[in-house]
């Protein structure tokens, strides 16, 4: 009889442990996120436990979004949703605004300690009070922040691009763990260990990055649109302007007369593109100087989802400035 219960009874723990297993699955929320930065940061946290969707993929800018009726769907079936928040991700306001409470929404732009920085005017914003952040003129033409973001000052009226310093993504994990932790406490472990991990992970990439930009500090660029402030305070690189305040509207002839101006006066070394957007107006913006062209990929629309994108992300935008600047691209 022995001979025939124990493989009876091993079976039947088997059993039991795989319904366990698929109830332990069952309870993980369905997590939905809304860009590539911010997905990667989830990712790192849910690593072991589940993966995380994406609403933004491949080379998208959320700047230019439209929604998917996939990205409904994934929205509509979601326990948990983190997004940036309206300032940047406008496409997602009413979507979010219609499911009315039936979803844990978390919108990581109200992350308590949170450096956020004011928008500037774009352009030439050298001459402006940017070095601390604070003493915008907030008086000037609101619709080109519309024209960018798709929304007005009434959500806050801040630079979304926050991710871009290392210390704010240590911030975004904070709440990225606890939102998961009070979702999933089953897996509350997993997701604090993960977060602990990836605090480690970001202070070393912070001292990486700091090295990195050091030889190039003093060397004035210009960028396609201004999204790097976080970067630019952190490291305390010298961005001269941007073309363009709205990536997805081409700016007048008398913004790229002021820029090519710019580039000149300042001996302004690089003019960096983006990815997501035509190349046409560097050219035009370096034709007759002496500046190199560039990419910065602030969204990661090159990259490839997942928990490794924001190390990858942040260490491209620092080694393609080393290689511009320093003359070595």
């Amino acid at each position: 009889m022995k001979a025939v219960a124990t493989p009876l009874v091993a079976t039947f723990a088997t059993s039991i442990a795989l319904l366990m297993a698929g109830t332990a699955f069952a309870k993980t929320p369905d997590v939905v996120v809304s860009i590539k930065p911010i997905h990667s940061l989830v990712a790192s946290i849910m690593k072991g436990v589940a993966e995380p969707k994406l609403i933004v993929e491949g080379a998208a800018s959320p700047h230019t979004y439209s929604m998917k009726p996939s990205n409904a769907r994934a929205i509509q079936n979601a326990d948990l949703i983190f997004w940036m928040g309206p300032n940047l991700e406008a496409f997602l306001d009413k979507p979010l605004d219609a499911l009315a409470g039936s979803k844990t929404v978390v919108a990581l732009s109200d992350a308590p300690d949170l450096q956020k920085l004011p928008f500037r005017e774009g352009g030439p914003f050298e001459a402006h009070d940017h070095g601390d952040g604070h003493g915008h003129n907030h008086g000037h033409d609101d619709h080109a922040h519309e024209g960018e973001h798709g929304h007005d000052h009434e959500h806050g009226g801040f630079d979304a691009h926050v991710w871009l310093d290392p210390l704010n993504a240590k911030v975004l994990g904070r709440e990225i763990a606890k939102r998961l932790v009070d979702a999933d406490p089953e897996h509350a472990k997993q997701y604090e260990d993960n977060a602990a991990n990836l605090m480690r992970q970001l202070d070393e990439l912070d001292a990486e990055i700091k090295t990195t930009v050091a030889p190039i500090k003093d060397k004035p660029f210009v960028v396609f649109h201004d999204a790097y402030q976080y970067f630019e305070k952190r490291y305390d690189v010298t961005v001269a302007g941007s073309i363009t305040v709205s990536p997805e509207s081409l700016p007048g002839a008398d913004r790229i007369s002021e820029i090519h101006k710019k580039v000149t006066e300042l001996g302004a070394t690089c003019v960096f593109a983006e990815p997501q957007f035509t190349p046409k107006l560097v050219n035009v913006v370096l034709e007759g100087t002496p500046a190199k062209a560039g990419t910065l990929d602030p969204e990661a629309a090159t990259l490839e989802e997942g928990p490794d994108l924001y190390f990858k992300l942040m260490r491209g935008i620092a080694e393609s400035m080393n290689s511009c600047l320093s003359g070595k691209a």
